[in-house]
């Protein structure tokens, strides 16, 4: 008699499920195109990350939807984008398979896949629209598939989601309530904005002293000065940042913005780093996002030259399109041009700096002492 056997490999991971999803569509037309399983099982191991990808981007939101973040709970959330971040680098590495399709291999089976696009990928959407990129964010074309190539159930799903707070609302939110920007006497705003002024006008007195510079030469590093002086005044001044934001510029609102910079600017201090590690993560996030989509674009471009998409894309032209626009933390991309070096630093007030090194208690009890 055969011992009774626990649970089993290939029913705990429904092998039958999954291994009996690829139907080859060249198959069903009487002709096998070999390729043509490698592309199902390349697209279908996508989705399997995608899901994952969203999985854990809905844990980091749980977190950042609090009001009140634990310390204790930002090592899981790092913990969590290290992995997203880890699943991306494969995402790239998975293209180097697709491309052993050749272009002329893909013409056997490519008509019979129109007019299915992996536009229609609602779990690559989601990824997107959780991270921060809504439908007033996209290109007017990618807006325009959303109503003509989504079934209507898929469409309601997303128009659902996008009424929820992003990853980008919720960092946002938390920039915004970074509590040392103003500490007693101490105005961080007032007391950097005195460093930049300071710096500009030393680098300003270098251009007018440098006799090795003609006068063509110091006009145009005057001018880019000049240029330099006016976006520091765009995050000096609130409303003249209202105004940029409202035309795209910025998406942060303007604390939120200042809470990324001064993260940026004071990273060394013990209890500032793990937010300076939170965004680099959410930039690097992004960024291997972009990796992806370029690689993406040049891999069609490389399989259908100028044809048209499977879905009635430009094909080539719509990606790179969408590669350069779609990227939900370009801020915190942007914030280098902000950064000044660290000598020219304001000094944060002893008392503050000793609040910032390591002492183990909660975000609230840290606040209220700071408050006090």
């Amino acid at each position: 008699m055969s011992k009774q056997l626990g649970i089993y490999y290939s029913e705990y991971l429904q092998l039958n499920k999954i291994l009996d999803a690829q139907e080859l569509e060249s198959e069903k037309q009487g002709a096998v195109a070999h390729d043509e399983m490698l592309f199902i099982v390349t697209h279908q191991t996508y989705e399997l990350w995608f899901k994952q990808i969203v999985f854990e981007l809905d844990a980091v939101i749980d977190v950042f939807d609090d009001p009140i973040i634990e310390d204790k709970k930002m090592g899981r959330v790092l913990h969590l984008l290290a992995r997203i971040k880890t699943i991306e680098r494969v995402l790239i590495h998975q293209i180097d398979i697709i491309q052993t399709i050749t272009p002329h291999d893909f013409l056997e089976f490519r008509d019979l896949l129109i007019p299915a696009s992996g536009f229609q990928s609602t779990l690559f959407k989601q990824i997107e629209i959780k991270l921060g990129i809504r439908r007033e964010h996209r290109i007017a074309a990618d807006c325009e598939f959303f109503k003509s190539r989504l079934k209507k159930d898929d469409l309601k799903s997303l128009d659902h989601l996008e009424t929820k707070e992003t990853l980008h609302d919720l960092t946002d939110r938390w920039l915004s309530r970074i509590p040392f920007l103003k500490y007693k006497d101490f105005d961080f705003w007032k007391s950097y904005q005195n460093s930049v002024e300071q710096m500009l006008d030393k680098e300003h007195a270098i251009i007018e002293t440098n006799v090795t510079l003609t006068e063509r030469e110091k006009q145009f590093q005057t001018n880019d000065l000049i240029m330099t002086r006016t976006k520091f005044e765009s995050i000096f001044d609130e409303k003249k940042y209202a105004k940029l934001r409202a035309e795209g510029n910025f998406r942060f609102s303007h604390q939120g913005f200042l809470g990324a910079l001064f993260v940026n600017l004071y990273r060394d201090e013990p209890m500032i780093y793990t937010g300076f590690r939170f965004l680099t993560l959410l930039t690097e996030i992004d960024e291997l996002l972009t990796n992806w989509r370029q690689r993406h674009a040049v891999m069609v471009q490389r399989m259908l030259g100028t044809k048209l998409g499977t879905g009635g894309s430009s094909g080539h032209d719509y990606l790179t399109a969408t590669t350069q626009n779609n990227r939900a933390f370009l801020d915190l991309f942007n914030i280098a041009t902000f950064l000044i070096p660290r000598k020219d630093l304001p000094d944060l007030p002893d008392e503050l700096v000793r609040a910032l090194g390591y002492f183990f208690r909660g975000e609230k009890d840290r606040l209220e002492e700071l408050e006090m």
